[in-house]
């Protein structure tokens, strides 16, 4: 339960669809801010003079954030506000972006990806808690099925939007930099106008609601049975979508013998693949299909399919195919969770707590899945990353069932 009421709380009174898509394309924006750094780094590399590992620590910053910080964010909504919350993470985004492109050394870059990446965690834990506000019972399994498509659609953007680095037009990562700034400004401008801000009332008892409050209510949450086996189950899909997707280039390179360019491509039609089956879950779930089974699916088909396509000796478009089945048959998984989170806590207040530890959950997989999956592969081999695949599937297809209970009464309060 609460310790404030939900009751309390007004409901739309409709879907402001024109909000859901200003949150959506905002969310596009913060994306790109999460894999400019990967697009960027030969540039970066021939500019700054970095090496590998430095690379990879400004690639790692926002997983390291987000691992140790998302609950916390997740507590300030309750007390700062969902819309606030969200433009003040893409104003961070900007003038972290703007202040990084005028940056001459390691420090100074990695400096600017923290402000980046603090902004991107205020701005993505608060996202469930706007959607959940501005949008009918009957319409949230659609509205987050958007929602969830922000990340992958953001990566193929990312990939797409690559190439004019290698152009004169944005001057190399320094003006593709200039160009994030600028998009994170207008993002949150179009955010503000378009997404309407809590009543005055509602307002006025966040801001007197005392810290100890809002700290044992983020305590609630993230020691409950449901949020905890939720985030359980999506920290174990992070752990096998992004160690498989980060290994998918080499791998096509090595089985389809393809130049980089086309394994990059190869990748980007793969993602887009999970954000159809994002899409599909939240088309399954308006009609009526259970939660948790969507999850257990999911996880189920993730495992199978990245195991075969490591261990089985298929044709190389076969692996192709099942590596794109993966991707599709996980995105499944988001939408039911990032939803779940909202079935589970009413208050958009704790929504946001859930969204916060489904996050630290992600990122944990996140961190961990790469390191293993390449430690694994260097040690016995492309067949020898089945098993943890494997393991992780079947891990999340356990939690979803034990989430069965959790949802039970979804449909019956929808």
């Amino acid at each position: 339960m609460s310790l404030s009421s939900p009751a309390a709380l007004p409901q739309a009174e409709r879907t402001d669809w024109q909000a859901v898509a200003a949150v959506f394309g905002a969310g596009l924006i913060a994306a790109l801010q999460v894999g400019k750094t990967a697009i960027a780094l030969p540039a970066l590399r021939a500019d700054l003079g970095l090496d590998l590992r430095a690379g990879g620590w400004l690639m790692a910053v926002f997983g390291l954030l987000g691992l140790f910080a998302s609950v916390p964010a997740g507590a300030l909504v309750a007390r700062v506000g969902d819309r606030r919350l969200q433009v003040a993470g893409l104003a961070a985004m900007a003038l972290g972006s703007a202040l990084g492109s005028q940056t001459h050394s390691l420090a100074a870059l990695m400096a600017t990806r923290v402000l980046e990446g603090a902004g991107f965690l205020l701005f993505a834990v608060a996202g469930a808690s706007v959607l959940q506000r501005l949008s009918l019972a009957r319409d949230r399994a659609v509205v987050f099925a958007i929602w969830s498509c922000y990340m992958p659609a953001g990566m193929a953007l990312a990939l797409a939007t690559g190439a004019a680095l290698d152009g004169t037009a944005l001057a190399g990562w320094r003006g593709y930099w200039e160009l994030n700034a600028l998009l994170c400004a207008v993002a949150a401008l179009a955010l503000w106008l378009a997404v309407r801000a809590p009543s005055a009332q509602a307002a006025r008892a966040a801001a007197q609601r005392p810290w100890r409050h809002i700290a044992a209510e983020a305590w609630a949450v993230a020691s409950a049975r449901g949020p905890l086996l939720l985030a359980l189950a999506f920290a174990l899909y992070a752990l096998q979508f992004y160690a498989l997707l980060s290994f998918l280039p080499t791998l096509l390179m090595q089985r389809l013998q393809v130049d980089a360019a086309s394994a990059g491509a190869l990748s980007g039609l793969a993602i887009g693949a999970n954000v159809i089956g994002n899409l599909a879950a939240g088309a399954l779930l308006r009609r009526g299909a259970p939660r948790w089974r969507l999850i257990a699916i999911a996880s189920a088909v993730m495992g199978a399919a990245a195991a075969g396509a490591f261990a089985l000796p298929l044709p190389a478009l076969a692996t192709y195919a099942l590596c794109v089945l993966f991707a599709l048959a996980g995105g499944l998984l988001p939408a039911s969770a990032i939803g779940g989170a909202a079935e589970l806590e009413r208050d958009p207040g704790r929504i946001a707590i859930a969204v916060g530890l489904l996050m630290q959950g992600s990122y944990l997989g996140q961190v961990l899945g790469p390191p293993l999956f390449g430690s694994v592969v260097q040690a016995a081999g492309w067949p020898a990353a089945a098993w943890p695949v494997a393991l992780a599937g079947l891990g999340a297809v356990i939690a979803a069932v034990a989430l069965r209970r959790s949802f039970a009464g979804e449909h019956a309060r929808g």
